[in-house]
């Protein structure tokens, strides 16, 4: 068969087959009848106000940095990344993660009916991975979110986390709470204690949102996932709330966390093991003057002959055991400058208690 032959068939072929097609009467189209559902799920009328009850509260931020232009050498503000906030309360306090805004020139907040709003910092808290903005709006777009309690939570029960993964904002997940009592690190690589740990998806851009119950309370604040790729895995950690509100009040107030202080040098770790110290928090200086110095704390130190001069080891702050110098200012955190705490010493094998009056660590 030639090549033209061949073409000459193939395309009798296609005339008949479009022949026969045409030939087929065509019946009528409609849409489908739509099948009724019925009512929603208890569960998903649950997930439905949760998300409807919370959602206005819930913010995007978007941090801004600054960007010189190579011809002109002028300087503008570029965005340079996303992340979740909510709203403390009707002044225009902002709550979200440091490391959302650590680095920026400035930010902006957007709020759940997508108005704008250019942020100022109040405050920050590196170690425990909080920061504090506000913003001038009317107090009828500022509804706060309803504060729950970190302490009550179990193991199992469902939590809820609203935020802005990969800029895609007001996006709801669902899960339970997966563990308590984590521990995450800071960017400061201080310990956050007392974590909770969700299988909530928490991607990039979750980070500073709330983390709530079925009430819609919020019991956390998000703020780290242990991901591989980066990206969720089924495990995230949020900053337990009962932690948020000890210490947010105390940013607005102050700008800063005050720290409160005994007026000690912890020592080394090493210390406790080569003099085989018990667990605790060995003192290798005590300033004069201070609260521990006036409470009668000594710290450890060499005699004249070379020999070690047996000092104290702090083990507890009102009860609460401290084994090591992170145990000691996190026991601290939780009291403001003038508070009165009783510790619980060790020296040369006796155990005594010691009342001392914080002072304003000087920093």
């Amino acid at each position: 068969m030639t090549l033209r032959t061949s073409r000459r068939a193939l395309l009798l072929a296609a005339v008949l087959s479009s022949a026969t097609f045409a030939a087929v009467a065509r019946p009528d189209a409609v849409p489908r009848t739509v099948t009724p559902r019925g009512p929603l799920t208890p569960d998903e009328q649950t997930n439905i106000a949760v998300f409807k009850g919370a959602s206005p509260s819930v913010v995007n931020i978007t941090v801004l940095g600054i960007e010189r232009d190579f011809f002109s050498a002028q300087t503008h503000q570029v965005p340079q990344g996303t992340g979740t906030g909510f709203i403390w309360d009707d002044r225009g306090h902002i709550v979200t993660n440091f490391h959302v805004i650590q680095g920026a020139s400035a930010a902006r907040v957007t709020l759940a009916d997508q108005s704008t709003h250019r942020a100022q910092l109040v405050g920050i808290f590196p170690d425990r991975d909080l920061a504090v903005l506000r913003i001038d709006a009317a107090r009828t777009k500022l509804p706060p979110l309803a504060l729950g309690s970190s302490k009550d939570l179990i193991v199992g029960q469902k939590v809820y986390a609203i935020g802005n993964p990969f800029g895609l904002d007001q996006t709801l997940t669902v899960g339970i709470v997966s563990a308590l009592n984590r521990e995450i690190e800071s960017v400061t690589r201080r310990s956050i204690r007392g974590a909770i740990q969700t299988d909530a998806a928490i991607n990039p851009g979750n980070s500073g949102g709330p983390l709530l119950d079925s009430a819609g309370r919020m019991i956390g604040v998000n703020t780290a996932i242990y991901s591989p790729s980066g990206a969720s895995a089924g495990i995230g950690f949020a900053i337990p709330i009962d932690e948020v509100n000890r210490i947010v009040p105390r940013l607005i107030r102050d700008g800063r966390m005050v720290r409160p202080s005994i007026g000690v040098t912890p020592g080394p770790e090493t210390l406790v093991r080569s003099l085989g110290l018990p667990k605790g928090v060995p003192l290798v200086r005590v300033a004069p003057g201070g609260p521990g110095a006036r409470a009668g704390l000594a710290p450890f130190m060499r005699g004249a002959q070379g020999g070690i001069v047996p000092g104290d080891v702090i083990q507890g702050v009102d009860d609460e055991a401290v084994e090591d110098a992170d145990d000691l200012l996190t026991a601290l955190e939780r009291f403001q400058p003038g508070d009165q705490v009783t510790l619980t010493v060790w020296r040369a094998g006796k155990v005594r208690k010691l009342a001392v009056t914080l002072a304003e660590l000087r920093e």
